[in-house]
């Protein structure tokens, strides 16, 4: 859970979800839409892998990132059971 939180603390990783949520891109395709060196989006990239918030797939030369849902469904469950019960 801590690689996780991490993952999520920094705003250009939770930009880069956002734009994972509209289609799968590659590598190339997300670094464009950012302002940063190509190398630092794939060091974010390589930390949401971690974390497991992103998937890739070998597609020929390219990688194709997309969402893990499953990652954000068991971090909703695990916040539901801190809310107090009555």
């Amino acid at each position: 859970m801590n690689n996780l939180f991490k993952a999520l603390s920094d705003k250009t990783r939770r930009d880069i979800l956002d734009l994972l949520k509209k289609h799968d891109m590659s590598a190339g395709e997300i670094a464009s839409a950012f302002p940063i060196s190509a190398a630092s989006i794939s060091h974010h990239l390589n930390i949401l892998k971690q974390a497991d918030l992103v998937a890739s797939v070998r597609n020929g030369q390219n990688i194709i990132y997309s969402l893990n849902t499953s990652v954000f469904q068991e971090l909703v469950s695990w916040v539901y059971t801190l809310q107090k019960k009555d």
